[in-house]
């Protein structure tokens, strides 16, 4: 078993050790105050109130029947029950035709376009053709954005001019898909600013003109319940198959996705959390759940680390440290997995209790690791082996090198030490 393996397997043998930022609430007894400030805890976490006080109240009954008894206990009843309310129908996508056709709908923001871009690069990457479909006509340079992620994820698109009808640029993807012997087609659609009855008719018009095997609501995780409201509108009007929660790379505890679910009975099939083009994940409840109740997400963590990590690599690196025989290369190499794990806001929301708290809003800052680079690789192989041997006339030839000043240089010394 690797090291990442033994971690995820401890995890999860002891999820109700972690420690919380409901501790607080658990530390006394079970009476009407724990239960006030528990249902406040869960509105702030931006749970709806109707699905606050229905969750309180269920576990007011497990309490009730007996089967819990102690804080401990209700702590963790709380985060299975969490989980329960969040698993429901099937979280993969339907693509069993060919080709599948998936439309992406949702109001303006909510990172539509972005999570096309995610997915085609995701579904490419399992060795499926994708084609992309610029159907939002309705806002300028829209099919830009989409033609920018179409270069960034390796696929094809199919585009018209600004104000061309959104259901003939949807037809001419599907001939062009059947064309190219495509296996997906993802449909980017246009929003407003809220959800209007052009909306739905544009949307209606689309729906019949290719038939979709998915309609997927996208939704910003930081508008809380202004979410919700648009999943009922949407799935209500058009009916939807899923849900893509958003922007769960931030302070958002992901509360609203309880409520969308109570609101639609579809399942969240897909997080985002972050703008590259790897930051999309499965929708996990579990983890969600320990989310929303502040016990992080150190599974997703691991997962993400593990990403970046090269196990070979560190126990040569290892060996190295133990020798005494680190050197600016070794540096080099460690600073590129510090930048590819992404910002340390993102990582401390996937952190338990006051330490994700204490991160929250620490960023890596890029500029100076990318001075740090440019001095590293302005050296010559025996000064990066060696920086002892690095003096006067050395440091201004590596600064003249690097476009940097002499006194950056002379930082870099004092920090790797």
């Amino acid at each position: 078993m690797g090291f990442f393996e033994k971690i995820k397997a401890g995890l999860t043998r002891t999820k109700e050790n972690i420690g919380h930022s409901f501790d607080s609430l658990f530390a006394g007894e079970l009476d009407d105050d724990f239960y006030d400030e528990l249902e406040e805890a869960m509105i702030l976490s931006d749970m709806g109130a109707e699905t606050a006080m229905d969750t309180v109240e269920e576990l007011r009954g497990r309490v009730k029947a007996g089967k819990i008894k102690t804080a401990d206990e209700a702590r963790e009843a709380l985060r299975e029950l969490l989980c329960e309310q969040l698993q429901v129908g099937e979280t993969t996508l339907k693509l069993d035709s060919s080709p599948s056709v998936a439309l992406f709908i949702g109001v303006n923001g909510v990172g539509k376009t972005t999570t096309i871009g995610k997915l085609a690069s995701q579904f490419k990457g399992e060795g499926k053709r994708v084609l992309m479909a610029a159907a939002d006509t309705f806002r300028a340079a829209a099919a830009d954005q989409l033609e920018i992620w179409s270069e960034r994820s390796g696929v094809e698109i199919v585009r018209q001019h600004e104000g061309a009808d959104p259901a003939a640029v949807v037809f001419d993807a599907m001939t062009a898909a059947k064309a190219r012997k495509a296996d997906v087609v993802l449909v980017d659609t246009a929003g407003r600013l809220h959800v209007d009855e052009a909306l739905m008719d544009e949307l209606k018009r689309m729906k019949a003109a290719v038939h979709p095997n998915e309609i997927l609501l996208v939704v910003d995780a930081m508008t809380g319940q202004d979410a919700v409201n648009a999943a009922s509108a949407f799935d209500e009007a058009l009916g939807i198959d899923g849900v893509v929660l958003t922007k769960l790379d931030g302070d958002a505890r992901g509360g609203a996705a309880l409520s969308i679910k109570a609101a639609t009975g579809k399942p969240i099939k897909f997080v985002g959390t972050g703008e590259k083009l790897d930051m999309i994940e499965p929708f996990h409840p579990d983890r969600m759940a320990s989310r929303i109740l502040g016990m992080g997400d150190m599974l997703s963590f691991i997962e993400k680390a593990q990403q970046t990590y090269d196990e070979k690599q560190a126990k040569k690196l290892e060996e190295k440290l133990k020798k005494n025989s680190f050197t600016l290369s070794d540096y080099f190499d460690q600073l590129q997995q510090i930048r590819n794990m992404g910002n340390l806001s993102q990582l401390a929301g996937m952190m338990p209790g006051n330490l994700g708290n204490k991160l929250q809003g620490a960023q890596i800052d890029e500029k100076a690791i990318a001075h740090t680079e440019a001095i590293i690789l302005s050296m010559t192989p025996e000064e990066r082996e060696n920086p002892q041997i690095l003096g006067a006339s050395r440091k201004k030839r590596i600064a003249a090198g690097c476009g940097l000043d002499v006194v950056d240089v002379n930082r870099l010394p004092k920090q790797f030490e």
